[in-house]
């Protein structure tokens, strides 16, 4: 129940280090002037093999990388990164944009592809929001440690803390539409709290997983979800974001959970940047949600590790467009080769598909033309307390 968009962008630059990697030294030096006068701690490899080494040895809090490279490509630097760095980010530059090196972009854990020549506010952008989720994987890490014997700060401070953010549970909604018809299809409930200390979703997930308490989080929030519906307009559609752990927790699956009588009206979100290779007899579990009656999305399709090959593990009901794919995309040919294909592949499996993150009328028509109908954004309405009504 997290938004992409909620995440704080102040990225602290000065103490960040950012490796940018390029053959072309007049490219590589103009990157880097950019983000040093940014305030970041810029290094420059100009080829493959020399980043791998760069990185391997200094550590880094994003790599920005061009994707075609004589000795070692983009996708073969990131290979290699990954067996000493799980989170750093990757952002790949290149200047001949095509659909498939963009989806194996995405495929192989990216976190951004971007076209040249870059627009210098977009780089700027994309670095910092790295940056960000960098330093959060990189707190949890080190939470996971410290819970296996070293000590955690004020733990007592953060169980209290917990506690209150628990208590002070509420759901906003976000509705999703059908421009085609002008309708509401449904709506996506958000996790909010009262408690000031964990107000970002993003900090309260954090604390939980520190806590190791993902699965009272989990349960109080389909207990407020549950209440949600009982309140609101008959029938409505919720889509509900589930959380890795949420799919080990056995009372999502029971006949007297909180959100079982409801199941009809629940699409249960499983995002594709999710590591689920660890869940216990996934497929199965999968199938006993639809037996209850729960529908599946694949969120954040475009963003993340698993990549096209989430339709086979999941054979989702309903598709969800990463918002990183929509920004823009009336400026982006590579993101609308990407949307076009993803829409073609929806239409021929019978899939509906929902572009989220829509905040322009520009994004709109595009998406529109390349045969999307079903949309979420701050266009239409931002998320808020009850059922927001949308703008059309």
């Amino acid at each position: 129940m997290i938004e992409e968009g909620e995440i704080d962008t102040d990225t602290h630059a000065a103490s960040s280090r950012v490796l940018v990697v390029d053959d072309e030294p007049v490219t590589a030096r103009g990157y880097a002037r950019l983000l040093a006068a940014e305030g970041y701690d810029v290094t420059v490899a100009h080829a493959g093999q020399e980043a791998a080494v760069l990185a391997a040895s200094r550590g880094f809090d994003v790599i920005v990388s061009d994707l075609a490279m004589p000795d070692m490509d983009g996708l073969g630097l990131l290979r290699a990164i990954r067996r000493a760095d799980l989170d750093v980010p990757m952002i790949f530059l290149t200047g001949s944009p095509a659909l498939e090196s963009a989806v194996r972009a995405i495929e192989y854990g990216a976190f951004r592809y971007l076209t040249k020549p870059v627009e210098t506010a977009e780089l700027v952008d994309v670095v910092g929001r790295a940056v960000r989720l960098h330093r959060l994987a990189r707190v949890r890490r080190e939470a996971a440690r410290a819970d296996m014997g070293r000590p955690i700060g004020d733990r007592a401070g953060l169980e209290a803390h917990f506690a209150a953010a628990l208590n002070g549970i509420w759901i906003a909604a976000q509705p999703i539409v059908s421009w085609r018809d002008r309708r509401v299809f449904g709506y996506e409930v958000l996790l909010r709290t009262d408690e000031a200390a964990l107000r970002s979703p993003v900090d309260f997930l954090d604390a939980a997983e520190r806590l190791e308490r993902t699965h009272d989080l989990g349960r109080a929030i389909r207990a407020r979800v549950a209440s949600a519906l009982r309140e609101g307009p008959p029938g409505a559609t919720v889509f509900v974001n589930l959380h890795p752990s949420d799919l080990d927790d056995d009372e999502l699956y029971d006949d007297d959970g909180v959100l079982t009588p409801h199941a009809r009206n629940v699409v249960l979100e499983i995002t594709e940047r999710a590591p689920l290779d660890q869940i216990r007899t996934l497929p199965a579990r999968v199938a006993r949600l639809r037996e209850l009656g729960y529908r599946i999305a694949l969120d954040d399709l475009g963003a993340g590790y698993a990549g096209l090959a989430s339709f086979a593990q999941f054979e989702p009901d309903i598709v969800k467009v990463d918002m990183s794919l929509v920004h823009g995309i009336e400026l982006s040919a590579v993101k609308q080769k990407l949307v076009r294909s993803i829409v073609a592949l929806c239409t021929d499996l019978g899939i509906p598909l929902i572009a989220e993150g829509i905040e322009t009328t520009a994004e709109l028509e595009v998406l529109t033309s390349l045969g999307g109908d079903l949309c979420q954004g701050y266009l239409f309405a931002r998320p808020n307390r009850g059922f927001p009504t949308p703008k059309f």
